[in-house]
């Protein structure tokens, strides 16, 4: 058995982790709000028509903030046709299909209630402009007494929905994007809106968007240069990116996330070097808004929308998840909590139905993916204080990196004193005996080793067979005078959590 070893020390502190590091993301594409989260025929609809069944998933996983309603479809979206009585159906030239405005604001305000989350919305800097950022502001969070303000109480929503984050658009560095902009014409924009929204609202947050991806041409230039328009008026830096394994690799594809870890610090130091540039006290943080593995159903997506053109509720981006998808994922959590000092949102992208943890079929049942897990263990045992993990671990080498951990890792100590480590074991075939050094926190005991493991990297869970990749009781471990032995297996997501020892 290979041997790692891990220091913890109550004072090596990374920063305090914002809850909103948990986020997802709900967008009018695919089956992810009709079919999804809205399906009025189904036999667990209530009054509104949202399934009950998919609620009580997205509580499962405490999720603190939703990003709606895109994406690439607010690009080309008037949000005036998602409210009132009369709403016109749309073709959505993202996704090229019909979409039928049946769920907008107030309706998803209702959802989000129910899922004990917020709404991050999002506004079209694509095809329109300042003036309706201005507008959707004072129409969502204006107590009364203005055009819009009355026209939500005229709309059923007497009291302001009171939404405190928000998207300045979304990827507009993208030729795929309507209205796509370069990134002095996107500087502009963003700016002049971030002004007349904060001046309706002066409480609101804004999230800017980054490049598309840190592989587009344009990454590190587009950031340079839209931030130097509008610094001063901004909150966070949007980040997106998805992994793949098309190859078959699953020793480089669960290598991904180191390049998650140089994305995060290339976008900070470019945000760090426009506030030396503008002499500037403000630091900026990063969204980490759209993140996930996304790569299976590319070919099918596009034989759906060749067949189906302007189709509604297309099945679209159902990728199906297995288990080698969850622990790249649980990489990609561990890699935020490391960054938890500058990375203060992040979405996972989506939640339902779309690239997303929650499945549902039409009629039918809902079940959880690979990937729920260890999104729904770092959300709930991943709050506090995120601690600079100290770790001693064997490497391995694949095409595109070196030295890659094969122990992978973060930790975090709750208020109440708990201490979680979350663990990938990338090895391909050997276990770890895992030794933690905490001695600064006390007498400490090994309270619960939740493992995520199956023989097969590709194994999946279906409807039919929901619970095929679920967590269970890890090996037993032991705790003796500040150390911990725990048994990593080959290949495995861990959650090793201890609770001081009361005197």
């Amino acid at each position: 058995m290979k041997q790692a070893r891990i220091i913890l020390d109550k004072d090596y502190k990374i920063g305090r982790i914002d809850p909103r590091i948990y986020g997802s993301f709900i967008e009018h594409l695919g089956r992810a709000v009709y079919g999804g989260i809205y399906e009025p025929a189904h036999p667990l609809a209530d009054e509104q028509g949202f399934r009950k069944d998919v609620l009580e998933m997205v509580r499962r996983l405490q999720v603190p903030v939703v990003r709606y309603p895109g994406g690439n479809f607010v690009s080309g979206f008037n949000w005036e046709d998602s409210v009132g009585p009369d709403r016109p159906k749309r073709l959505d030239l993202a996704w090229f299909t019909t979409e039928t405005n049946a769920v907008g604001l107030h309706e998803f305000a209702d959802w989000a209630k129910k899922a004990d989350t917020e709404i991050m919305y999002a506004v079209n800097l694509g095809t329109r402009g300042p003036e309706n950022a201005r507008d959707i502001v004072e129409y969502a969070n204006h107590p009364g007494g203005s055009k819009f303000s009355d026209m939500r109480i005229a709309n059923g929503a007497q009291d302001p929905f009171g939404i405190k984050l928000w998207c300045l658009g979304n990827e507009m560095d993208g030729p795929w994007q309507m209205g796509h902009k370069n990134a002095f014409e996107y500087g502009r924009v963003a700016n002049e809106s971030a002004k007349m929204m904060k001046w309706v609202d002066p409480s609101i947050e804004l999230v800017a968007c980054g490049s598309s991806a840190s592989d587009m041409p344009t990454f590190g230039d587009w950031e340079l240069t839209m931030l130097d328009e509008c610094y001063d008026n901004i909150d966070y830096v949007s980040l997106h990116r998805y992994y793949g394994n098309p190859t078959n690799d699953t020793p480089g594809f669960l290598a991904r996330s180191m390049d998650l870890d140089d994305f995060i610090h290339s976008v900070v130091a470019i945000c760090d070097a426009v506030k030396g540039k503008k002499h500037s006290k403000k630091q900026l943080n990063l969204s980490f808004d759209e993140w996930n593995v996304w790569y299976h159903s590319n070919e099918q997506d596009q034989e759906i929308v060749k067949r189906e053109k302007w189709g509604k509720a297309l099945p679209l981006l159902e990728d199906v998840y297995n288990f080698e998808d969850a622990l790249l994922v649980g990489s990609m959590l561990m890699t935020l909590l490391r960054n938890s000092d500058r990375v203060k949102i992040a979405c996972l992208a989506q939640l339902v139905n779309v690239i997303a943890p929650i499945m549902t079929r039409n009629g039918g049942g809902c079940w959880a993916q690979t990937i729920f897990y260890p999104f729904m263990h770092a959300s709930r045992y991943g709050r506090g204080t995120a601690l600079q993990a100290i770790v001693d671990t064997p490497v391995y080498d694949c095409i595109d990196y070196e030295n890659v951990p094969l122990i992978d890792t973060a930790a975090t100590q709750a208020d109440d004193g708990s201490v979680t480590v979350f663990c990938v074991n990338r090895d391909m075939t050997d276990d770890f005996c895992l030794d933690l050094d905490l001695r600064s926190f006390g007498k400490m005991k090994l309270s619960e080793h939740i493992l995520l493991h199956h023989d097969d990297v590709k194994a999946v869970n279906t409807e039919e067979d929901p619970m095929n990749v679920v967590p269970v009781s890890g090996p037993a471990g032991q705790v003796s005078s500040g150390h911990a032995e725990v048994k990593l297996p080959a290949l495995s997501w861990n959650v090793i959590r201890f609770e001081p020892v009361m005197k």
